[in-house]
């Protein structure tokens, strides 16, 4: 994998979207082939004002966007995917007034999906708050590129024009 991925493009896909800025995602580490993602505690990331308990939704978030830069770390390249499927475990709630990370493995990379594992937890993924088990398409070029074994012009039965 090339260096300037690592170190300028990695870092940018982790965090330098709209979404995952306003989330505050940062790339905590790459460590072979696996990626980890940290969501700093914020008041206004919680979703029980009176537990300060972390929303479900952003664990949710984070680890379908570590899922995909593990993905991204297994081809070695970025090209546009797709969450396809994400099966989340809940095991616990969140530790309040604590940082949030979510680390995932691509363990399977076939020609047009990618499958990945990953945990968020606050010290170590022996505890997790969550686990995750994921699918991504993967969109490929030319002939790998998702429909061209359909026939140009031809239509499905009942489309219209």
């Amino acid at each position: 994998m090339s260096e300037a991925f690592l170190t300028e493009m990695l870092p940018i896909l982790a965090g330098g979207t709209a979404h995952t800025q306003s989330l505050g995602f940062v790339l905590d580490k790459v460590r072979d082939d696996r990626v980890t993602l940290r969501a700093p505690y914020r008041p206004d990331l919680v979703g029980d004002p009176q537990t300060h308990v972390l929303a479900g939704g952003l664990v949710t978030t984070m680890l379908d966007h570590v899922g995909g830069l593990a993905v991204w770390v297994r081809m070695q390249e970025f090209r546009p995917i797709a969450t396809l499927d994400l099966r989340v475990d809940y095991m616990r709630p969140a530790r309040p007034n604590e940082d949030l990370l979510a680390e995932a493995r691509c363990y399977r990379l076939t020609k047009s999906i990618a499958f990945i594992r990953a945990w968020a937890f606050e010290t170590s993924p022996d505890d997790p708050v969550a686990a995750a088990q994921g699918a991504y398409v993967l969109t490929g070029d030319g002939a790998d590129q998702i429909g061209a074994n359909l026939k140009t012009g031809t239509r499905a039965a009942g489309a219209k024009a």
